[in-house]
């Protein structure tokens, strides 16, 4: 039922910017979104979260982009994205789009979708 897609990833030089967009179908402002990265043979991690509209709708940042990365999202659009400045090559990694049925992005793996992932890689 929940479908993500993700978009906007590519080869950039570091201290450029990009900017990712998940567009997301069967949700509603109830869910949590967020992105999240994998750097090879590691786990993912949460790079930032918006929570639920009924779950204040907080804002949370690792504190590895704090200050360069922006998330936002459109409840009426269905779009998430993801603001990249500054980018650093310790950014490069898969990006995945998070929708968790939880409104503090904090569900069951069965409550959580995930978009293909899109590969955003820095060069110096």
């Amino acid at each position: 039922q929940v479908h993500l897609v993700e978009s906007g990833g590519g080869s950039v030089q570091a201290g450029g910017s990009l900017s990712l967009s998940c567009a997301a179908s069967g949700i509603d402002r109830s869910y949590c979104l967020g992105w999240f990265r994998q750097f090879p043979g590691k786990e993912r991690e949460e790079v930032a979260l918006i929570h639920g509209a009924y779950s204040d709708g907080g804002i949370k940042y690792a504190d590895s982009v704090k200050g360069r990365f922006t998330i936002a999202r459109d409840n009426s659009k269905k779009t998430l994205t993801l603001q990249m400045n500054s980018l650093k090559v310790e950014d490069t990694a898969l990006y995945y789009c998070l929708a968790d049925r939880h409104g503090l992005c904090e569900g069951k793996p069965w409550d959580q979708s995930w978009g293909q992932g899109t590969q955003v890689t820095v060069s110096s």
